[in-house]
């Protein structure tokens, strides 16, 4: 669809929606940039407060991924009032405002619509100087690749929608989605990234292939390396999966190899539709180590090496058992 749209000339338009990017980038002065991105979605988890940390979280991550500090956020509401108790509303709201003052912004005022279902998220703004700027068009060959939360939130969301997910399950995946990804970006600059985007409804297969194909070249990820959220494959194999699992894989057929017979049930965690997600760092591999453990220190404890920068070759992506 975007692809179809006309396209605006203008030289300080660094990031448009024509580009596989996070958000959108514009150029305020050579040394001030903003930059901006919208998410909202229905409920994933039944408690309010923490709906609107996910959402809040979810939305702020795509600011972090591009290596822009947040500044300020609109809300972003549609609720039955016919139906649901306002008080609802206010624990989302809340939620959404915890998540948006810990990433040291502020919330601006909203908009809100009666809907036949709840919706919530948020437009966010920030800042980041242009040459400081994060994108996904620059893995190198010989970066590896590093993920910094855990896979699974679809398959758990998905069971706790039906009533058969464990609560230990549930809560551990709601700790990661409320999580921001603000200390990983600001270690990623630190440690010389070379691009960087954040896993959300494509799944990590479906997100790293689009910054391989941004990038000129190929990425190989080891499937026994993945980090997973306790109970998630579990849940994968007793067929908690989103529509978008499938989705993500027949996307990925034409553009992904699978070499050597990885473990099946990891292997559902590439197709995953993740909500507020972690980030995928391309990065020298030289400091490929010492990311991943500052990252544990700041208590970012999933951070791991999850695969390697290829030259192009025929494929996108290549999917290896991994040791």
């Amino acid at each position: 669809m975007v692809r179809n749209l006309p396209r605006f000339e203008d030289p300080n338009l660094l990031v448009g929606a024509e580009h596989f990017s996070d958000a959108g980038v514009y150029r305020l002065r050579d040394d001030l940039a903003v930059v901006q991105t919208l998410d909202f979605f229905p409920p994933l988890v039944d408690d309010p407060y923490q709906f609107g940390r996910i959402a809040a979280a979810n939305a702020l991550s795509d600011l972090f991924a591009m290596g822009a500090r947040p500044i300020t956020a609109l809300n972003i509401v549609g609720f039955p009032d016919d139906k649901l108790p306002l008080e609802v509303l206010s624990d989302i709201l809340r939620g959404g405002s915890e998540r948006v003052a810990a990433a040291g912004a502020v919330i601006l005022g909203g908009h809100s619509v009666r809907d036949s279902e709840v919706k919530y998220g948020l437009a966010v703004t920030g800042t980041v100087h242009p040459e400081q700027l994060f994108d996904n068009a620059g893995a190198q060959a010989g970066d590896r690749l590093v993920l910094t939360k855990a896979l699974g939130t679809g398959f758990i969301t998905t069971a706790a929608k039906a009533g058969r997910c464990p609560e230990q399950v549930l809560q551990q995946a709601i700790a990661s989605m409320v999580e921001l990804n603000q200390q990983a970006s600001q270690l990623a600059r630190e440690h010389h990234a070379h691009a960087v985007t954040d896993i959300t409804g494509f799944g990590l297969g479906g997100h790293a292939c689009e910054m391989a194909l941004a990038s000129g070249v190929t990425f190989q990820l080891e499937v026994a390396r993945l980090p997973e959220l306790p109970g998630a494959v579990e849940l994968a194999q007793r067929g908690f999966r989103t529509r978008a699992s499938e989705s993500n894989r027949r996307f990925l057929q034409q553009h992904m190899q699978l070499q050597g017979e990885p473990d099946s049930g990891k292997l559902e965690l590439l197709f995953d539709a993740q909500t507020s997600g972690g980030l995928l760092v391309s990065l020298p591999e030289s400091q490929a180590e010492s990311y991943v453990e500052a990252c544990h220190r700041e208590g970012i404890l999933a951070a791991c090496i999850v695969g390697q920068v290829l030259p192009r070759s025929d494929q996108a992506l290549v999917v290896v058992p991994g040791a």
